[in-house]
């Protein structure tokens, strides 16, 4: 099996020179190429978007505390703010030695079934995720020690390549260790800018790419995830998380507010505290709730205006033919170049925009290799979201590492792109026949996003 060199000259009808997210789109190649809003923001939404941009990047203190309205820490948590593990609003890397902690990663937790609302079911003492610091006075609930094999490779033509395996202990468990049915994911925190453009499209637009029983047999079978939405009451469409397992911008702030810092909010008003934490449940409170609906909504607009950079290169021959590749590949079948958002009351400059995220939003079987082992409401243990690749090419600048995938393990996107199973098997195999200047032209390709 072959694909043959596209040549300089033919590039797919979406490689125009505003790649990126319209409105959202910024010209800034710099480390803080992922931190921007947009240039047309309103003057009063830009004020709003300074006021969050301070509670993403204020250190939450224990309560009770002399800073007025950031205290609340803890009891348990991950980090001390959402810049910890989103730095830079990048992306997050698994440690890079057995003995060191999760700064910019965590580890999802949960027994076999469903609770009450179809998500997953909490472990006894250690909740949905492992924190792994806590205030003094409470036990941290564990420690993830993470270790890599290598798996050696060759393409067709015989170059050799390398892929890292990780291997998880968890160490120091507060309460013992714990049942031998406990599901765990370890997670990598993604890049948070162009979420507005994501949380704009309309439902209509992500369900028509969706195509669970493969009904046009080719292999790819895309499924939404169906999620629980605490404000509505009801299973909506998730969007967001690894597995799409948040429906919106507001409900996954606040999630991750609670699991990651412990603070409590109106969405989620009980503190982080799980069945069995004693002295846990005896620490003291940073209000009712800790992180307001104001700063709670002042984080959100935050969210939803930070900007896209644009792509790069597009003139460059070899960007075009990677382009071209990319689409011959059917890579596009699942991160589809080019979404439309609909209408948007509270940012109106979201509202109506061509975008180009290269994601479906929806839900892939992506193999053995990748499984978990843990499902999230509707989402398989095999199953992942397929992760926007806008900005991915400026990773290494913003983010000084090049770690991709789910749990980082991938330290590069071409290691990325041959983890890639199941439905993505075809594409995988392709990529690996092609002669090395066209997988050096993809990937560049991949870099100038």
């Amino acid at each position: 099996m072959s694909t043959p060199t596209t040549g300089d000259g033919d590039a797919p009808g979406w490689l125009t020179p505003d790649l990126g997210g319209l409105n959202l789109t910024i010209r800034v190649t710099t480390e803080d190429a992922f931190a921007q809003p947009s240039g047309q923001l309103a003057t009063a939404d830009l004020r709003l978007f300074t006021f969050g941009n301070r509670v993403f990047n204020t250190n939450w203190a224990i309560a009770p505390a002399s800073v007025s309205g950031f205290d609340g820490l803890g009891p348990v948590f991950n980090r001390v703010s959402c810049s910890a593990c989103h730095t830079r609003d990048g992306r997050g890397q698994p440690p890079s030695a057995p003995g060191e902690t999760l700064d910019t990663m965590l580890v999802r937790i949960s027994l076999p079934g469903r609770d009450a609302h179809g998500g997953p079911v909490p472990v006894p003492h250690y909740g949905d995720q492992l924190n792994e610091r806590a205030i003094p006075g409470v036990p941290a609930e564990g420690r993830t020690v993470v270790r890599y094999g290598e798996r050696l490779g060759r393409y067709p033509d015989g170059t050799p390549f390398s892929l890292a395996v990780p291997r998880y202990e968890f160490v120091d468990l507060a309460f013992g260790i714990w049942p031998r049915n406990v599901r765990y994911s370890p997670r990598v925190a993604p890049p948070v800018f162009g979420l507005g453009l994501l949380e704009t499209v309309p439902e209509q637009v992500v369900l028509e790419a969706a195509d669970p029983d493969d009904a046009d047999h080719d292999g790819i079978s895309g499924r939404p995830n169906r999620v629980w939405d605490i404000e509505l009451g009801r299973t909506v469409l998730g969007r967001f998380g690894w597995k799409a397992n948040q429906p919106h911008l507001r409900q996954q702030n606040a999630a991750a507010a609670l699991g990651d810092i412990g603070l409590t909010s109106t969405l989620y008003p009980e503190p982080n505290v799980a069945q069995g934490q004693d002295a846990a449940a005896r620490a003291p409170s940073g209000g009712a709730p800790e992180l307001a609906d104001q700063y709670l909504d002042r984080l959100t607009l935050y969210e939803r205006v930070l900007a896209v950079p644009a792509a790069r290169d597009l003139g460059d021959p070899a960007v075009r033919s990677g382009a071209r590749l990319f689409e011959a590949l059917k890579c596009v079948a699942c991160h589809r170049p080019t979404l439309k958002t609909g209408d948007q009351a509270t940012v109106p400059l979201l509202a109506w925009q061509t975008i180009h995220p290269f994601t479906d939003l929806l839900l892939h079987d992506m193999g053995d290799g990748l499984a978990d082992g843990r499902e999230d409401f509707e989402a398989t243990d095999r199953e992942w979201r397929t992760p926007p690749l806008w900005g991915i090419g400026l990773t290494a600048t913003v983010n000084r590492h090049t770690r991709f995938l789910h749990d980082g393990r991938a330290r590069s996107i071409e290691e990325a792109i041959l983890w890639h199973d199941g439905e993505a098997a075809g594409s995988r195999d392709s990529f690996m026949h092609l002669s090395a200047g066209d997988r050096a032209s993809l990937l560049k390709f991949l870099q100038s996003l």
